[in-house]
């Protein structure tokens, strides 16, 4: 059985909506552009859907000439071109506090305005290294943009399948917010996986993701309910965390397209896995 990337994800925004990639580039951060944006409120604090499950609804559309568009339901929408040279600000990502590069008035107007609330628009700063847990990091060089803690996040469509089978009505795989897509295993089987090459990659799989209420945030509507994680709990918990996916940090960058062969080259036994 050939394993192969069904589909790649860039979220320009940590926890606005995500659009579908055939190829893209990574970079020391992850995919080239994912989560080099991120929402705070007044104080320097990342907003996420876990407290404002409307950000699910808001649609960075990325256009042509580097510019990005937000739009969102019933609102005008608004364009800007991301900045490195504006006003450098200190914004908290989790235990995290870095600098970055406000996006201006406009854009945190139209922010305000759908989401009720102060809320400002930051861009990484390029010279700004927000480290991955020294815990799980392979390298002192790993680092991430906004994400929570690791660049690239894998799930496999059989684990979606399998968690769907259980369900009265199945969710769609945009509820994990995966990066890369993998099809042609059994479900979990990434669960032991430790290494693996995609393309000219080397991707070391470093850490189970424990996962948040989003997953219960249906992406279309931003409606809260209680699956899938009520179910996965029932047999997806593991030291009273609810497990559904893995965290990866790669060895080098490259190109990675859908359609490429996924190679394991190092697995743990199954008592060792998660």
């Amino acid at each position: 059985m050939t394993i192969r990337v069904s589909a790649l994800y860039c979220y320009p925004i940590k926890s606005c909506k995500g659009y579908a990639l055939d190829e893209t580039m990574t970079d020391v951060r992850g995919i080239v552009g994912d989560r080099r944006m991120m929402i705070v409120d007044s104080h320097g604090q990342f907003i996420t859907q876990r407290t404002m499950p409307r950000l699910a609804l808001i649609d960075p559309v990325m256009n042509n000439d580097g510019s990005i568009t937000l739009r969102a339901p019933n609102k005008p929408s608004a364009s800007f071109m991301p900045s490195n040279t504006g006003q450098r600000v200190q914004v908290h990502v989790w235990r995290d506090v870095c600098d970055a590069i406000d996006q201006g008035e406009a854009v945190a107007a139209w922010l305000q305005d759908f989401l009720g609330m102060p809320a400002r628009l930051v861009r990484t700063a390029d010279d700004v290294v927000r480290r991955v847990d020294a815990r799980y990091a392979r390298r002192p060089s790993d680092q991430i943009g906004f994400a929570d803690g690791y660049p690239f996040l894998l799930i496999s469509q059989a684990s979606l399948d399998d968690l769907n089978a259980r369900l009265a009505s199945p969710v769609p795989m945009n509820r994990f917010r995966p990066n890369i897509v993998v099809s042609g295993c059994d479900a979990f089987a990434e669960d032991h996986w430790r290494e693996l090459r995609i393309g000219d990659i080397i991707f070391h799989v470093v850490k189970p993701c424990a996962r948040c209420t989003i997953p219960t945030i249906d992406q279309d509507t931003a409606i809260v309910g209680r699956e899938p994680l009520r179910t996965l709990s029932t047999y997806r918990t593991f030291g009273q965390k609810v497990l559904f996916g893995q965290n990866l940090v790669a060895a080098n960058t490259g190109l990675l397209r859908v359609g490429d062969e996924v190679v394991i080259t190092a697995t743990a036994t199954a008592a060792s896995a998660i």
